[in-house]
């Protein structure tokens, strides 16, 4: 193999790893993910792409947007709403406590 072969292999490489982080970086984001969700997810790309020999940019697009499509099909609905909700309940307290740490004398 050729040196300039060698360099075009090792840049896709890194390439596909880059997509790899992003996607699962993204997809734990995701409400309702939890570990078994991302390693089937990733189980699955990095099957996807072995047998096809495709990147996963080329099969799955975007990781980011992927991310959001597996969360979907992976995640069940009610476990989804309820991290949805807890959220958005967290979000509320930091909220008023932000909102109280900023009145004098508290």
């Amino acid at each position: 193999m050729s040196k300039k072969n060698q360099r075009t292999d090792a840049a896709e490489e890194k390439d596909r790893e880059k997509w790899m982080a992003r996607f699962q970086v993204r997809l734990a984001m995701q409400p309702g993910v939890d570990r078994a969700v991302v390693l089937q997810a990733v189980k699955e790309v990095t099957a996807h792409c072995a047998e096809t020999g495709e990147h996963p940019r080329t099969a799955f697009g975007d990781p980011d947007a992927y991310a959001v499509q597996a969360a979907a099909r992976l995640v069940p609905a009610d476990r989804a709403t309820r991290a949805r909700q807890h959220n958005a309940v967290v979000e509320k307290l930091n909220s008023v406590l932000k909102r109280a740490g900023d009145v004098p004398g508290l």
